[in-house]
């Protein structure tokens, strides 16, 4: 894992890039490398990845970042990254999947109320892919807008946001 994390550190080549990310990413499924990855600084080294220009790089990237957030201590370094994830979903093509993959990773971060506030300038585009998104889509903002809704405080900005 050291190894991959490095690697992601010093290539620019986006295969490469790629698959050390799908490898740490298929590492995550076992709770105890997402604690080494976490460790290892990984967390911020992979979502340094969601800043470049690949859109495959950004999807194995938010892959990732999302088998990593099943872990507390993981979503709370993961969260820095929600604005950006954020405006990724809303950048990218409708129904690609790097949009479904920053969805998904927005499903796991909104499980708790912890973080719901850095999602609500996106609530418009959520809606927005709702009536656009083919099926998929909006059945993972369906997730999303699901875990908004169970927070009270989020009431407001759902009901009042602007399509």
């Amino acid at each position: 894992l050291h190894k991959l994390i490095h690697l992601l550190q010093a290539t620019d080549d986006p295969l490469i890039q790629e698959q050390a990310l799908i490898t740490l990413g298929n590492s995550a499924a076992f709770s105890i490398n997402q604690d080494i990855i976490r460790n290892l600084d990984g967390l911020s080294v992979i979502g340094g990845m969601l800043s470049d220009c690949a859109p495959k790089v950004k999807e194995k990237a938010l892959n990732a970042l999302n088998n990593l957030s099943m872990n507390i201590k993981n979503q709370k370094e993961i969260q820095v990254y929600i604005t950006q994830v954020c405006r990724n979903v809303e950048s990218a093509p409708l129904n690609s999947d790097l949009q479904l993959a920053g969805l998904r990773l927005l499903t796991n971060m909104s499980v708790t109320s912890d973080y719901h506030c850095k999602m609500i300038n996106s609530i418009p585009c959520f809606l927005r892919l709702l009536s656009e998104g083919t099926e998929r889509t909006q059945i993972q903002v369906l997730k999303v807008l699901v875990n908004l809704s169970a927070n009270p405080a989020m009431k407001r900005y759902l009901l009042q946001a602007q399509v």
